[in-house]
């Protein structure tokens, strides 16, 4: 990450973007809680809160997932992604406090245990109405408290950024579990067909955003060359074609490598950051820097290496130019390891070879 970057206190933007998040989660519960008190006016208080904090929690986790594809089909909602984790952690708060509401209220005082309460209260029956659907609740909470528990860097840094990235990548399980959770327990007890609704809007909103995210990202990773891995360098694209301080990005022998032009030179890097996984070649060039767009942190465009005191490295490629165009060579250089950046050489009638 660059300089200026600061991993854990909270910047201008953080603030912001936290506050926006309380402000909204707090005026969707009073919203909630004023609703309920004119459609339902003998609703207990705590079955009211207990829905209010369910609902609240189901709504941010379609907004947390739907942020990803949203900023991959259009790069303006970037803001949004850099500090989902906080979504996600106050999206865990909401539902172990509805958790913790259910248990209390159906659960707690009996001869049985709370926890085994939950698996025995409802015994299967021959028909899809008696499917107990509280366990699906209880091992979706368990993920969302593990990813919310990991969400700190420190994790991400021990873990590696796979493990950490697969991890938290569980949080699709965890959605799957609570459509089950809903399916067969409110839509079960709820005949009126506005909930169904609203779940199947959700439900296609993720869906359908995740599917045109793919559809985009395998149009991205179309293959430049089938023979690539056997010759030395591929043609990846013209220099004209990379904007200034930025990057094309392509895909070689099933990686993306991530091409970029500044002040006269051409570098090539792996597109993966190091920190999440972001796509360095969506960033831009900042004070000599590869500079990531999701959280900021920063390579060196020729090594591949963060600036000193920071220790990421991504791999780099060789490169060249030949004729106005920028070929790159498939087999990637270990992270760190410099590759020399090609010159970009003017000529008013011959393009011209350099390396």
């Amino acid at each position: 990450m660059s300089i200026e970057y600061s991993a854990v206190q909270w910047n201008r933007q953080k603030r912001i973007y936290d506050l926006v998040l309380v402000e909204g989660v707090g005026v969707f519960l009073l919203l909630f809680t004023l609703t309920s008190k004119v459609l339902f006016p003998l609703v207990t208080v705590e079955i009211m809160l207990m829905r209010g904090f369910a609902s609240a929690a189901f709504l941010l986790l379609h907004i947390i997932l739907c942020i990803g594809p949203i900023c991959r089909l259009d790069a303006r909602f970037l803001p949004l992604l850099y500090n989902r984790r906080h979504a996600g952690v106050t999206m865990c708060l909401l539902a172990l406090a509805h958790s913790a509401l259910a248990i209390l209220t159906y659960h707690f005082g009996g001869d049985t245990n709370a926890i085994v309460s939950i698996f025995t209260a409802s015994p299967l029956v021959g028909s899809i109405a008696g499917v107990p659907f509280q366990p699906f609740g209880l091992f979706a909470l368990v993920i969302l408290i593990l990813m919310a528990a990991t969400s700190h860097d420190f994790w991400l840094a021990n873990l590696s950024a796979p493990i950490w990235k697969a991890l938290h990548m569980l949080v699709y399980v965890a959605y799957a579990l609570l459509v089950l959770h809903v399916s067969f327990g409110v839509l079960q007890s709820e005949l009126n067909p506005l909930y169904l609704v609203t779940m199947a809007s959700g439900m296609a909103a993720v869906l359908s955003l995740h599917t045109l995210a793919a559809f985009k990202e395998k149009c991205a990773d179309k293959e430049l060359d089938a023979a690539a891995a056997d010759r030395n360098f591929v043609d990846a694209c013209a220099v004209s074609e990379i904007a200034e301080a930025r990057a094309r990005i392509v895909c070689l022998s099933g990686e993306r490598i991530a091409i970029f032009k500044y002040d006269g030179r051409i570098s090539a890097v792996s597109n993966v950051c190091q920190h999440q996984n972001g796509p360095l070649g969506e960033g831009k060039i900042l004070k000599g820097c590869i500079t990531c767009p999701w959280h900021g942190y920063q390579y060196l465009p020729d090594t591949g290496a963060s600036p000193p005191p920071f220790v990421e490295k991504v791999p780099t490629f060789n490169v060249m130019i030949q004729n106005g165009r920028v070929l790159v060579n498939p087999k990637p250089n270990p992270a760190g390891i410099r590759a020399e950046p090609a010159i970009i050489l003017f000529s008013a009638h011959t393009p011209t070879v350099t390396s």
